[in-house]
């Protein structure tokens, strides 16, 4: 006996999952959200925002110690105390997701709380009862993916989520994976006073991203006290006298107080249910079209369970795309311009192809590189944060962004105008003649379209 009928039900109130329920709802459906956990998912609760409350920390740390450039006169001596640490992240995070249950709530969506699942194609089953559906959005998001390391059970071996409710500071910590959150967290706990290894499998960090942008932040790393070991593979995890070891592929042994395990992300596909061998996936992720229709009609699956891209941000506009196509819309995603952004310290982002893809689809000859240092920017210098630059990869025959990447203080906000002016169309041409205000960081974007047409003004002439 179904406990009730909606038009949409969403499973799952991650990002995806609260904004299809709430665009389906602005539609004028009646909807219905299941969530297991809590609202806002991943990105509220144990990703993106709670990290950027342990990176806003150390950043305050690193202005303390560089104060005295400025003509600061203070004592640099600095700790954190990590309950308050804690306490200040929680605090953020209960005003996001408060935030998002009383969006909810103001659009009428009717919030179930557990675990859900397809028990049909308009059915799902939540806590003992049956609620029908005209059509259904799976929103079930992504876990923390574990790898099969001997030991890797160890007390000592955190994820994400458990090292961000640490109350008291590891003296050594080891990450293993050096993607967006392991370099995210050791940017944070090294100021913290934690002296922090990183071990990676692959030849370089954040191997998804731009090569050069790659390298950059591996040297700023190090530079900043942190051990940065790539082409490194964990071989076991073992506890010998109290203390906690990993030994590594290249024979060397690393202690460690605590180990944060960040090799990446699986979809989460228990919602399924009943249709689970009747909804297509492949390689454990739910197959769909660019309006985010599974395989089974009135049924649609949105953000990391699609692991098309998994970013809170592509999963939003997702979440929107398949709300609209449930309500009986014809919309669709484009992914073409999708900005990644890594909130290390400096930070790191991209939009676009990086330099090796544009080099395999177009070759080199066809590209211009331009590039400008954030060491010649009036604002960077003035701020006292010149490490970085901006590189732009130019088509030379349409004067056409191939790509855009920063590294740089703020990389993840500059970002922006190269994502949308790729998405309009502009050319690189047309934006090295865009007036941009003096002095600003974004200037550096438009002295490297500049650069890459020849003409930049404020770099030495090239010979």
């Amino acid at each position: 006996m179904a406990e009730m009928n909606y038009q949409v039900a969403v499973i799952g109130g991650g990002p995806a999952g609260y904004v299809a329920a709430i665009r389906a709802a602005q539609l004028g459906g009646k909807v219905v959200l299941f969530e297991k956990d809590e609202l806002g998912g991943t990105c509220l609760n144990r990703g993106c925002i709670p990290t950027k409350t342990f990176l806003k920390t150390a950043d305050m740390i690193r202005d303390i110690h560089k104060a005295a450039q400025h003509g600061v006169i203070n004592d640099p001596t600095t700790g954190v105390n990590m309950e308050k640490v804690v306490a200040n992240k929680d605090h953020v995070v209960h005003q996001l997701t408060g935030g998002v249950g009383a969006l909810l709530r103001s659009n009428q969506v009717t919030v179930v709380k557990g675990e859900a699942e397809l028990t049909g194609e308009h059915e799902i089953a939540c806590g003992g009862k049956v609620y029908t559906a005209d059509s259904v959005i799976l929103c079930g998001g992504s876990v923390a993916t574990r790898i099969p390391i001997p030991g890797i059970e160890n007390p000592n071996v955190l994820t994400s989520t458990e090292i961000l409710d640490l109350k008291e500071l590891p003296e050594k910590l080891v990450i293993i994976g050096g993607g967006v959150i392991g370099c995210e967290l050791a940017c944070a706990f090294a100021p913290f006073g934690s002296q922090v290894t990183i071990v990676e499998a692959t030849d370089r960090l954040i191997p998804l991203m731009d090569r050069e942008l790659a390298d950059s932040l591996k040297e700023s790393l190090i530079k900043s006290g942190i051990d940065v070991r790539t082409s490194v593979k964990i071989t076991e995890i073992r506890s010998e006298g109290g203390k906690t070891y990993l030994l590594c592929g290249d024979g060397t042994k690393l202690e460690a107080d605590k180990i944060l395990l960040s090799v990446g992300r699986g979809t989460d596909l228990s919602c399924l249910g009943a249709l689970k061998d009747k909804i297509r996936t492949e390689k454990g992720k739910v197959v769909v079209d660019d309006g985010m229709h599974t395989s089974v009609p009135h049924i649609y699956a949105a953000g990391d369970i699609n692991g098309r891209m998994m970013l809170a941000h592509t999963a939003f506009k997702m979440g929107e795309v398949a709300a609209e196509n449930a309500m009986g819309g014809h919309k669709t995603v484009d992914l073409s311009f999708v900005p990644s952004c890594v909130y290390a310290i400096p930070q790191v982002a991209s939009v676009g192809m990086t330099e090796d893809e544009a080099v395999a689809k177009y070759g080199r000859d066809a590209l211009r590189i331009g590039k400008f240092p954030f060491a010649a920017n009036g604002r960077a210098l003035s701020c006292g944060e010149p490490e970085g630059y901006v590189k732009v990869i130019m088509l030379e025959k349409y004067s056409e962004f191939c790509g855009v990447h920063i590294f740089g203080a703020q990389a993840a906000e500059m970002i922006a105008e190269p994502t949308a002016l790729m998405g309009a169309e502009m050319t690189v041409e047309e934006t090295a003649d865009m007036i941009h205000a003096h002095p600003s960081f974004s200037e550096a974007f438009m002295e490297a379209c500049a650069d890459a047409m020849g003409r930049c003004i404020h770099l030495p002439k090239k010979h």
